[in-house]
């Protein structure tokens, strides 16, 4: 979720809302220092099950733990991926995690993300038929990942089985449904997508999801935000944000769910328009940092000047397993803590 971004002030004049109140630091008192936690197996489990005391010590208080297709699903077990994490595991993670006050949520990639450079993962592997390019780019050459049919009528039971046992096994009361990154959508091949609205679309694949987490199953849902942020009149482009038409479906989708706001390089001026967007909209906002300390030092700065209790607080990520003994370390969590705990 890294991309070159081109910024024009004149750009955001017209599509900038206006900004709450700004407040010194000080005063702002935020929810979460959270923590994403790529787990795509059994070592990388062990390794964050070692790690979540030193990440309460440095105040984390969230912590999503990403599973995907890496888990011992008991009600699709062809969709496993290798080594994946065990309901001990899970458990495990449950129970330290209250210990320590941690709220966790695990998270699965929807929609896009269905692939990586050669591997196409399991759901598309295991029903071709869900592919939204069905016998399209053999060994995933020239597209940046795989996105599934949102759509095909046989997909949703499937889906929902599988969120259903996340949300069970970690006695979870939010799932995170990722959908960022969503390049390839209302594909001209696709029997049933072809010649639609990509907005209407990808507002349809978050309301699915909605559907079953929230109004079915009475938990909160999470969700990456750059699909629904214009990538040209926020100066974000197509990487933070969206270039493909979807960004409409930010007045599609209900109001009460969590937008992860990612950005990982520096906006001219700090300034991150997508924030108070997100708040005058009337979502929930938890902005997102990666791996570059001052980019993610502007991003804090400029989201606690937002006095209201839509702004959450912070989210680091480091897109790689978790290490014990080092993970904690992590040099945005490390200025975040301090930021947000004034410990670190």
């Amino acid at each position: 979720m890294i991309g070159a971004i081109i910024f024009s002030l004149i750009s955001l004049d017209n599509c900038r809302p206006r900004k709450p109140e700004a407040v010194p630091p000080a005063r702002v008192e935020v929810k979460y220092l959270g923590f994403h936690a790529l787990v795509e197996g059994k070592k990388a489990a062990e390794e964050l099950i070692k790690e979540i005391p030193r990440l309460a010590a440095r105040g984390v208080n969230l912590l999503f733990v990403e599973v995907d297709y890496n888990f011992e699903y008991r009600s699709h077990p062809e969709l496993r991926g290798p080594e994946p994490v065990t309901v001990a595991q899970a458990k495990s993670l449950v129970r330290l995690c209250r210990e320590y006050r941690i709220r966790l949520i695990p998270e699965f990639q929807s929609f896009g993300h269905q692939s990586w450079e050669k591997k196409t993962f399991s759901l598309l592997t295991v029903y071709p038929q869900f592919d939204e390019t069905p016998g399209k780019y053999p060994g995933n050459q020239g597209i940046y990942c795989r996105s599934w049919c949102p759509l095909h009528p046989e997909l949703p039971p499937i889906i929902n089985d599988l969120y259903d046992e996340l949300l069970e096994t970690f006695e979870a009361d939010g799932l995170h449904v990722g959908m960022d990154e969503v390049f390839i959508i209302a594909d001209p091949d696709c029997p049933r997508c072809h010649g639609k609205d990509p907005a209407e679309l990808f507002a349809h694949a978050v309301q699915t999801a909605y559907d079953h987490i929230v109004r079915k199953r009475g938990k909160e849902m999470f969700m990456w935000g750059d699909r629904l942020l214009d990538g040209k009149a926020t100066g974000y482009g197509e990487w933070e944000a969206s270039m493909n038409g979807t960004h409409p479906a930010i007045d599609l989708i209900p109001r009460d769910i969590v937008i992860c706001d990612w950005h990982y390089e520096i906006m001219p001026g700090g300034v991150y328009p997508s924030i108070p967007l997100f708040i005058e909209k009337g979502f929930r906002v938890l902005p997102t940092s990666f791996r570059n300390k001052k980019a993610a030092e502007a991003l804090i700065d400029y989201s606690l000047q937002f006095s209201t209790d839509r702004m959450l607080g912070h989210l680091c990520t480091t897109w790689q397993p978790p290490e014990a003994g080092k993970t904690y370390k992590h040099p945005p969590l490390v200025l975040a803590s301090r930021r947000l705990r004034g410990s670190g």
